[in-house]
């Protein structure tokens, strides 16, 4: 049984304690966080103890790993931290904001040897993982087109905006991740455009709300990935993977499969999930599971520091090149 201590007890991170107690193999042994009633909240509901600080947590011997899943702004320093206590770590996206200080954090830790993993749970999605499966086992021959779908069903609220660090790095980053999780290379170029279409607060900030980049792989496939920050029918979650053979998709959940023929309704269905925690909901628990299993048999991590480095600088090209207009040489 590992045992682990969480930094960050809001949404997600309560989110994260309930699966960690809900598992066999973990223990949630301590709970951190800045706003000490969330924290209280967290380690009361799950029999775990506060801890009055990070050092605390991490000089704590019951602590084998760390879940991360505070605010970006600390994820570099509580990475370097864990890593350097010798925990497993397990970070939410993104590491950091600025690639150069993700740069800095690896040269940091790369020799300390300590399990890092990156929380980039949409390659846990049993439908999307069944995707780049079809595409590993060649069912659609030569990949020509990855596309991917990705709206929120609502803007979140400028107090998030001014910290997020734009659409790419925030929101697009996961199908930055997905879309070289499916094509199973690196993109070389990226073209971005984007628009506040709606949200006056991203059109403030001098963000966007509404997405679409298109990217070249050295082999010359293409992936299209368009994002909104509002879908008013719910959260719209697609894949589709195209090639010489043929086309395997990933289609939008919903809570049942039930349809309704009436004489008020024709083919009327259940509405999409939520948001990302209840349409991911099963992901996030593959993913801790998965940690947990690789971290206790020394096994190497499916979703590395790099992997995440590596979808940072895909979100810095889309933002050069929807400043600049062009399309842009992705950084090695």
């Amino acid at each position: 049984m590992l045992g682990f201590a969480l930094f960050g007890a809001g949404r997600i991170g309560r989110m994260h304690a309930d699966n960690l107690a809900a598992s066999a193999d973990a223990k949630l042994v301590s709970v951190y966080d800045v706003h000490g009633p969330s924290a209280d909240a967290v380690a009361g509901k799950h029999g775990a103890t506060v801890a009055p600080s990070v050092a605390a947590a991490l000089d704590d011997g019951a602590v084998d790993a760390v879940l991360i899943a505070s605010s970006t702004d600390t994820h570099v320093d509580l990475i370097t931290a864990a890593a350097k206590a010798g925990k497993a770590i397990l970070c939410e996206k993104p590491i950091d904001l600025d690639s150069s200080r993700v740069a800095r954090c690896w040269q940091d830790i790369r020799g300390l040897g300590v399990p890092i993993q990156i929380g980039f749970n949409r390659r846990y999605d049993p439908s999307h993982r069944a995707v780049a499966e079809a595409v590993r086992a060649g069912e659609i021959g030569t990949v020509e087109q990855v596309i991917i779908t990705s709206r929120d069903p609502g803007p979140p609220p400028a107090d998030y905006l001014k910290v997020s660090g734009g659409l790419f790095r925030d929101m697009m980053i996961h199908d930055f991740d997905l879309a070289r999780f499916v094509l199973g290379e690196e993109p070389v170029e990226v073209f971005a455009t984007g628009d506040a279409l709606f949200d006056e607060n991203a059109r403030a900030l001098g963000d966007v709300d509404t997405a679409m980049v298109v990217m070249r792989a050295a082999s010359g496939a293409l992936c299209h990935i368009n994002c909104s920050r509002r879908a008013v029918f719910g959260y719209d979650q697609r894949l589709e993977a195209f090639g010489s053979r043929g086309m395997v998709r990933s289609r939008n959940r919903r809570p049942t499969t039930v349809e309704r023929y009436t004489e008020t309704a024709t083919g009327t269905r259940d509405p999409l999930l939520n948001f990302f925690i209840e349409r991911y909901q099963e992901a996030y628990v593959a993913e801790i599971a998965d940690f947990i299993a690789r971290v206790e048999k020394g096994e190497p991590l499916a979703v590395t520091f790099e992997d995440g480095q590596k979808a940072l600088l895909l979100a810095d090209a889309a933002n050069e090149s929807r400043a600049s207009g062009r399309a842009v040489k992705v950084a090695g």
